[in-house]
């Protein structure tokens, strides 16, 4: 949805009736993850996907009827649906969409939203999705809050529904992931889709070279915040980086250990050191592999650079545990020469370490293609929290 977001809001208030589908849950092999949308605009034109095209066109259906009615509907595509099947959901997964009319009432600060999530602020919208009707809640499918640590936008329609999501929002942006859970208001079970739009991820690039550059842009296509530094002044030009957030001029391991020391690094932190100059690669990777927290940390380099690199560390102190977590040389097995192909190779590692994944082609690869767990996961309540999950309901 973050692609989309200014598109979405220069819909909202443009007066004329618009739609948003979004994917809430997903089952088995479901093509696309719970967060996607896709939206119609006022003169019938469509943005985003919901599937990758399995289900569009009866997606489409629901946004011209939800433009026109005002009506909400939560609609459910899969291989056991008959309807589905008619629509083509042939990937072998089930999933769950929210259609509803975008305006102001319905989405309440979605401009702000647009520029908060822009600006890397953490924010999570929570949409109710259905409601039991067994007490007085006053909750209506399509109600969104829209909340960070320091305000919020709109209203679930339940005051005690909006204490329960106000005190869930650490666990809610902690967690980071946008799942579906069940609340209790009011002897009302109600349904909400909570939507997490935490930072980007980041990826730091240590080495201001035309690989560095080609990397930069295969990162931020992938949703990543860049930044390229280098000592060098002459080749750290942000001219040279279009697609970077940021381009430092200062000593790699000097950089490293003030992000560090201010807690702006994480496991959703990706290090790639291309410098190939042992004054600044020795000291940055050794505080790179000291730091347990980097989701990934990898150097480009020959087999006999990679060799040298391993002695220097281990004469550095660095132990083999961390030593194991290098990946050197950078990148899986494509036969990349160019930078161009260099930066998929690197990126398509990150993403398997990040996933979870083998690198192997899939047509090696027995079982399913996508993990086959629910985005409808339990969500850790605090203390004051009115709610519970779906798991704690049953």
């Amino acid at each position: 949805m973050r692609e989309h977001l200014g598109q979405l809001a220069r819909w909202s208030t443009g007066g004329a009736p618009a739609a948003v589908a979004v994917v809430v849950r997903t089952f088995a092999s479901a093509p696309l993850p719970a967060g996607s949308v896709m939206a119609v605009g006022p003169r019938g034109e469509a943005v985003g996907s919901v599937s990758g095209g399995c289900v569009e066109s009866a997606v489409y259906a629901e946004c011209v009827d939800a433009m026109a009615t005002g009506r909400p509907v939560l609609a459910s595509y899969g291989v056991s649906d008959d309807d589905a099947l008619e629509a083509g959901l042939t990937c072998g997964g089930t999933l769950e969409v929210f259609v509803t009319r975008l305006d102001d009432r319905r989405f309440p600060g979605l401009p702000e939203l647009c520029d908060l999530v822009a600006a890397d602020v953490p924010v999570t919208v929570a949409t109710v999705l259905r409601t039991s009707r067994r007490g007085r809640s006053g909750t209506e499918p399509g109600a969104r809050l829209v909340i960070t640590e320091t305000e919020s936008w709109g209203t679930t329609g339940s005051d005690d529904l909006d204490a329960a999501l106000y005190a869930d929002l650490p666990v809610l942006l902690a967690a980071g992931e946008t799942r579906v859970a069940d609340y209790f208001a009011a002897e009302d079970t109600v349904e909400v889709f909570v939507q997490v739009f935490a930072p980007r991820p980041r990826l730091i690039v240590f080495g201001a070279t035309d690989f560095a550059a080609a990397l930069a842009g295969a990162g931020a296509f992938l949703g990543y915040r860049i930044t390229v530094c280098d000592a060098r002044p002459v080749f750290a030009v942000p001219d040279r980086f279009p697609a970077a957030d940021e381009v430092v001029r200062r000593w790699p391991h000097e950089y490293l250990a003030a992000e560090i020391e201010a807690g702006r690094v994480d496991d959703r932190t990706a290090i790639c050191v291309l410098t190939h100059d042992e004054r600044f690669d020795r000291p940055l990777l050794a505080l790179a592999l000291d730091t347990e927290v980097l989701g990934y940390v990898g150097a480009m380099g020959s087999r006999r650079t990679h060799a040298r690199r391993l002695a220097a560390l281990r004469a550095d102190g660095v132990d083999e545990a961390a030593i194991d977590r290098l990946r050197s040389p950078i990148g899986l097995d494509l036969q990349a020469r160019t930078p161009q192909e260099t930066a998929v190779s690197i990126v398509a590692e990150i993403l398997a370490e990040r996933g979870g994944g083998t690198g192997r082609r899939l047509t090696e690869s027995p079982g399913p293609i996508h993990s086959a767990k629910s985005t409808s996961r339990p969500v850790a309540r605090s203390p004051h929290s009115i709610g519970v999950t779906a798991a704690e309901a049953r």
